[in-house]
């Protein structure tokens, strides 16, 4: 099933910044809102895993955001958010999901929705997190603020057993925090490292990742997970 790719612009205090839009053929089914890490404006980086997530029926919005913004990046975060709310409508579910920081700052938007207008994700997926540093959306840190979590919404987690970059226990120990206080939680690992979870590898030369053939097989993998928990809810 091939998705096409649009690109948009959402309002963030006195600028605009883009978005790309992954469209499925199918027009009903749930959006993803999609995070890329630490970085500035690097959202063509998630490009590969939001085409396969599109593959599989749903729509992806992917924003640029910048990490280096005396905030940290939490308004563009939540602008986005703001956009992607509105793009769904009340009609389809919003899945926030996000990579290496992205994974947290999606994480807190479940962890605290009534700083976002009081109404939770249908469901959060963490991609190679570090849930034990604050979040880029709330400033608190996930692991510490599960016990004041107003709502429970489903929680997948893929990781690399490989990452050096953000070690696969940071999701273990989240996995199993959630799950001893209820949360409807996997964790999906993986052999490979921080890039390979989106079927990317970093290309030294561009300072950038991009999309590889070796790894492909993985970000399939992380697709599936979105798709999967986003149609369950």
């Amino acid at each position: 099933m091939s998705a096409t790719i649009r690109t948009a612009s959402y309002p963030t205090g006195t600028e605009h910044k883009s978005l790309d839009i992954h469209n499925s053929p199918r027009t009903d089914g749930p959006c993803v809102l999609l995070w890329h890490g630490i970085g500035s404006d690097e959202r063509d980086v998630m490009a590969p895993l939001a085409q396969d997530i599109a593959a599989l029926g749903l729509t992806v919005l992917v924003p640029d955001w910048r990490s280096d913004t005396p905030d940290e990046g939490r308004a563009h975060l939540t602008d986005s958010l703001r956009f992607a709310r509105d793009f769904a409508g009340d009609s389809r579910e919003l899945v926030v999901a996000g990579w290496s920081a992205g994974a947290g700052a999606a994480l807190g938007v479940a962890l605290a929705p009534e700083l976002f207008g009081g109404r939770p994700p249908a469901a959060v997926v963490g991609i190679a997190g570090r849930y034990e540093r604050p979040a880029r959306t709330t400033g608190a840190v996930p692991l510490q603020a599960l016990s004041r979590a107003t709502a429970q919404v489903p929680v997948r987690l893929v990781h690399g057993t490989e990452d050096a970059s953000a070690p696969v226990e940071s999701s273990r120990e989240l996995h199993a925090a959630l799950r001893a206080q209820g949360w409807d939680c996997a964790l999906g690992e993986q052999a490979t490292d921080h890039a390979g979870v989106l079927g990317c590898v970093y290309d030294p030369a561009a300072d950038r990742c991009v999309a590889g053939a070796s790894v492909r097989a993985f970000g399939l993998a992380t697709a599936r997970a979105v798709a999967a928990v986003a149609r369950s809810v």
